[in-house]
């Protein structure tokens, strides 16, 4: 298995910022299209699918603008981020993913996060 390199995904949203973020930094807003359940003690976040756990801590926020997240048990270079980009010109919403995987993984990882994205935005109505 090779070494894990970072990668970004940009979805369009039509949402407003505050309503997405709500979406993508609370632990309500998260169990609703990125995982079955997910609580919060701290900054350590537990997301379940199905029978599987996965924690994660919080290593940053940004009101309205970013979340990023490292899973416990990865590398410890390795995190997710999901951040909110608008268009100053035409107000497009935008929401791009940055993720670390392994070349043979990537384009696995990719339709995990189309299918994850696509669950957020039948939620929004986009």
């Amino acid at each position: 298995m090779g070494a894990k390199k970072k990668y970004s995904l940009e979805y369009e949203i039509h949402s407003s910022p505050k309503i997405l973020f709500n979406f993508i930094s609370t632990p309500n807003g998260l169990a609703q299209w990125f995982a079955d359940d997910v609580t919060v003690r701290d900054d350590l976040y537990t997301f379940r699918w199905n029978s599987e756990l996965q924690k994660a801590r919080l290593l940053g926020l940004r009101d309205n603008k970013s979340v990023k997240f490292k899973w416990e048990d990865d590398e410890p270079y390795c995190y997710f981020e999901l951040e909110i980009l608008q268009d100053e010109l035409t107000g497009d919403v935008a929401l791009a993913v940055t993720d670390f995987t392994t070349e043979d993984e990537k384009s696995e990882k990719k339709l995990i996060w189309d299918n994850q994205v696509d669950n957020l935005l039948s939620l929004i109505g986009a």
